[in-house]
């Protein structure tokens, strides 16, 4: 297989919007010296159906999967403005293609772009469940909550094939260590039969991100995303399942979707959700050229309004990575947000009660062979 380099697929004239795809762009990478992507396997390379497109629509941007060949499963962070420390991604790069996805920029470490070849280019990990099972029958594994999906979303479309996340979870699920999920795919209800059995030990929570409610935006916002509707089944179907599930409003965009926050917490709280949480559009490195460009392709009649409003959050700036205000921004139109999402918390009597996960159920191997001896 020969390495993929940043400003491979179609020509930079090519900037007329690309069906089904977040992004016409492929920038170059940030970075001065590339790091190749070791050679493996190359699995199925395939167009999977798309229930977007015309069959003549031009272009088409076929998506490519790679062996991933990371040697590791569980990262650690120690940001103070997450829930967790641990963290679990099946999949590097993301097919779903949302143009906002703050995870794009982390495609330029495999020496790919973070524009189309970051939803095009998709590295599996197909040993992720051998690999968690080495790890969590580790004597040094400290048995905590890990966050699946706070990077690239575990449900994408190739995981109806490809079955990672699921093989993540029933490891999780024989040493009954808690997991939160965050996902934007409707797959998840798949797998509710295993989430169910950590369910009741108090060890699995569901997080599904909705930032609209308007079908067309989510089209080209979130080309390959479940469509909003979609969505709000899910957690519907996570509620009769007796899954804790919530509903993340993530990104909120500042004049694009701001005006939705009151219909999409009414309408999480009448499917089921549990409590609603939101996070303010932030774009790091590369994000932010993508997303103007996006804005100026399909909004040109309020993206200068838009980026307006992203600067007043930002002070200034595009992109603010400062702990406890990258999440929140800051501002009059930072308060704004934060203040309607109160509103409409309580209008809509949402429970907004996060499920306290347990670790006092975990077992490792030796625990679960105890009975065997008596």
């Amino acid at each position: 297989m020969k390495p993929n380099r940043p400003g491979s697929g179609p020509p930079p004239a090519a900037r007329v919007a690309i069906r089904s795809r977040g992004t016409a762009e492929n920038p170059p990478n940030r970075f001065e010296r590339l790091i190749e992507v070791a050679d493996g396997e190359f699995l199925d390379s395939e167009r999977l159906p798309d229930p977007f497109s015309d069959s003549d629509a031009v272009p088409q941007i076929r998506t490519e999967y790679f062996q991933d060949p990371s040697r590791t499963i569980i990262a650690f962070n120690k940001s103070p403005d997450l829930h967790f420390d641990a963290s679990l991604n099946p999949y590097r790069g993301c097919e779903h293609g949302c143009i906002y996805c703050y995870a794009r920029p982390s495609h330029e470490y495999l020496g790919f772009s973070a524009g189309l070849e970051f939803e095009s280019k998709i590295l599996v990990k197909t040993d992720a469940p051998r690999l968690l099972q080495d790890k969590l029958g580790s004597r040094s594994w400290k048995p905590q909550v890990v966050a699946i999906g706070a990077n690239t979303d575990p449900y994408q479309p190739i995981e109806a094939k490809l079955k990672i996340t699921r093989g993540c979870l029933e490891v999780f699920a024989e040493f009954r260590n808690p997991v939160a999920i965050v996902t934007k795919g409707s797959l998840v209800t798949r797998d509710s039969d295993v989430l169910a059995q950590l369910a009741r030990f108090d060890a699995a929570a569901v997080n599904v991100s909705i930032t609209t409610l308007d079908r067309d935006l989510g089209r080209i916002m979130e080309p390959r995303a479940a469509p909003p509707r979609r969505r709000l089944e899910t957690v519907a179907e996570l509620t009769r399942q007796k899954i804790p599930v919530g509903v993340m409003l993530a990104p909120i965009i500042p004049g694009l979707t701001d005006h939705e926050i009151p219909a999409i917490v009414e309408a999480a709280t009448r499917a089921g959700a549990q409590w609603v949480a939101h996070v303010v559009l932030r774009l790091p490195h590369g994000v932010g050229p993508l997303f103007e460009a996006w804005l100026q392709r399909h909004f040109p009649d309020r993206a200068s309004k838009v980026m307006n409003r992203v600067r007043e959050l930002r002070g200034g700036r595009i992109n603010d990575p400062r702990f406890h205000s990258r999440m929140r921004g800051e501002g009059v139109f930072a308060e704004q947000i934060h203040s309607m999402m109160a509103l409409a918390l309580r209008r809509a009597g949402t429970p907004n009660a996060r499920p306290s996960l347990s670790t006092d159920a975990f077992r490792q191997a030796s625990d679960k062979q105890l009975p065997l001896f008596g």
